[in-house]
């Protein structure tokens, strides 16, 4: 009878948003079955549609485990901490374990609760007939649930490490991508070490298995890069390997659960200015004047925006140092992955260098936007700085501009460090010159829709945290879940409806003029042009008026 579990769970289940979460969880696994249901109410003899339906019910059960498995895991922790609870519970008679299978097992109840309440979707899919029960669900439902624990754990013992709410859950959902999609591109690399070795590295990813346990035999072996054809036994090894990553993880959390978590010393630190002659003159050829992380900082001029100022010299990653190194990591990255491609250490026959350019820039505006954005209000109002802003000559106006102008320039100078690979893919004839100004563009607008998406939830919520869920669940299922709606053209989604469906995506929208196999017959723009351009106004409108509404005196 640990006490922990009953506080984090029933806690939890009384909440409205846990109502909300099951709500919407039950209602978009039962649109996505309904959308693939066969319309003349028959299933064709080789049960293809049945199979369809099952596909589209396993991977929005899998959607939804990598969004709600981790978040809740990743805020419990430091919750605690920053709450003054987290001591009390160390030093309570409970042990490392019991709070951690506390936690635990508190957070894996409400997965787990999510799970029994799709169950009756997944009988609808069974009742279509041609669905082995045994050979698909029941296995899928305990894939789930394994994962369900691996990211569960990895997200107890992020929030062991961060120091905010919001950081853990945007660590967590960047290392849970990179959990997923890492593995897959790593074994071409290190296949020269040991034999064997890239088999298991891949099943450290889900996607193999997943594919092959939904029946996507062809998608199972792109994403396994197995030549040769899928070995099926991939699925428990997957099983294995993720077991084996939760325990690790699990160990890993438990050691961290003392008095020594909360003893974090950190260096003074020394201004350059403040050193000898020959540090001065090493660190200025090493690292340049203007990319010295510590030189004295300048005065604030007349004619700036000190809110913007403000901002980037109290973001951790915000100083001219770290943007400049962001860049240039970033411009690394595109050239390393397209040359990778080009040189088929990624088989070129699946993914083209074009296509993995766009994904890499889309993944950094998904990932880094929520990161500078989802803060910039509520932070200030959980960390009491708001009232501070009320009582300044500012008007809304100044402050809103001064905010979004702290997140655009990193943005756009990083998205300006990976524009040179767009001029090798025209160097080796893997793009068109007609088609980069169009999806500069639309990476553009869609840079622009994430930051002003992520400052319209930043003023509609109070938690940093939950404005950061919200704008990673929003911008997944825009630009992923739509997606969904391109596997099923022709059984049943006609193509007219396709396209109007993923005229709402950027993502395929530049995949469709970059000529990618898949969305080169899709005409996109500049409908998807228009539709970003309103949801901007549409944010810029939430936004100001939210601003307004909350630098008026209480």
């Amino acid at each position: 009878m640990n006490p922990i579990i009953r506080r984090e769970l029933v806690g939890l289940l009384r909440t409205p948003q846990a109502l909300l979460l099951q709500m919407l969880f039950v209602g978009v696994l039962s649109l996505l079955v309904v959308s693939r249901w066969p319309i003349s109410g028959s299933v064709d003899r080789a049960a293809g549609q049945s199979q369809q339906v099952v596909r589209f019910f396993g991977y929005g059960m899998f959607l939804g485990v990598c969004m709600l498995a981790p978040v809740f895991p990743a805020t419990s922790i430091v919750r605690e901490r920053r709450k003054g609870t987290l001591l009390l519970l160390i030093n309570s008679p409970l042990s490392a374990t019991s709070i951690f299978f506390g936690k635990l097992v508190g957070s894996l109840g409400f997965v787990m609760l999510l799970l029994v309440l799709s169950t009756p979707v997944a009988a609808a899919c069974y009742s279509m007939g041609g669905v082995n029960m045994m050979g698909q669900i029941v296995p899928l439902y305990g894939f789930l649930a394994v994962l369900a624990l691996q990211f569960a754990t990895l997200g107890l013992l992020v929030s062991t490490f961060a120091a905010t709410p919001e950081s853990a859950v945007r660590v967590t959902y960047m290392a849970l991508a990179g959990l997923t999609i890492a593995p897959l591109g790593i074994p071409p690399l290190i296949k020269w070490l040991v034999a064997g070795t890239g088999a298991w590295v891949r099943c450290a990813s889900p996607l193999p298995a997943l594919l092959d346990l939904l029946g996507n035999v062809d998608l199972a072996t792109t994403a396994a890069g197995d030549a040769t054809g899928f070995d099926h036994a991939i699925r428990g090894q997957t099983i294995y390997v993720s077991l084996a990553i939760s325990a690790f993880l699990a160990l890993a959390c438990i050691s961290r659960l003392n008095t020594r978590l909360f003893d974090r010393a950190r260096a003074a630190g020394k201004i350059t200015d403040d050193r000898g002659l020959g540090v001065r003159t090493y660190r200025r050829i090493m690292y340049l004047w203007f990319f010295d992380p510590q030189r004295r900082t300048g005065g604030i001029g007349p004619l700036t925006n000190p809110v913007m100022i403000k901002e980037f010299r109290t973001r951790r990653f915000g100083r001219s140092n770290w943007i400049i190194r962001l860049g240039v990591l970033a411009l690394i990255a595109s050239l390393a992955l397209m040359l990778a491609v080009n040189n088929k250490v990624i088989s070129s026959d699946h993914v083209s260098a074009a296509a993995v350019v766009i994904f890499l820039q889309l993944g950094l505006i998904v990932i880094i936007t929520p990161t500078l954005a989802c803060g910039l209000i509520s932070g200030e109002r959980e960390s009491g700085g708001w009232p501070l802003l009320q009582m300044t000559p500012m008007s809304a106006s100044k402050i809103i501009s001064g905010k979004l102008l702290s997140v655009g320039v990193p943005l756009l100078l990083i998205l300006m460090s990976t524009l040179p690979s767009y001029y090798m893919l025209y160097k080796i004839q893997a793009i068109d010159t007609e088609g980069v100004p169009g999806v500069i563009l639309s990476l553009l607008l869609t840079t622009v829709f994430a930051v002003l998406a992520s400052a319209a939830f930043s003023s509609l919520f109070k938690r940093t945290s939950d404005a950061t869920i919200a704008t990673f669940a929003t911008l997944t299922v825009l630009w992923g879940g739509s997606l969904l709606a391109w596997a099923a053209e022709d059984a049943p989604l006609s193509r007219s409806f396709v396209q109007k469906v993923l005229a709402i995506n950027p993502l395929a929208a530049s995949l469709s003029l970059a000529r990618t196999p898949g969305f080169s017959s899709y005409n996109l723009t500049p409908a998807n042009w228009w539709i970003m351009g309103a949801g901007c106004v549409v944010c810029l409108i939430v936004l100001v008026a939210r601003t307004a509404r909350l630098t008026r005196p209480d």
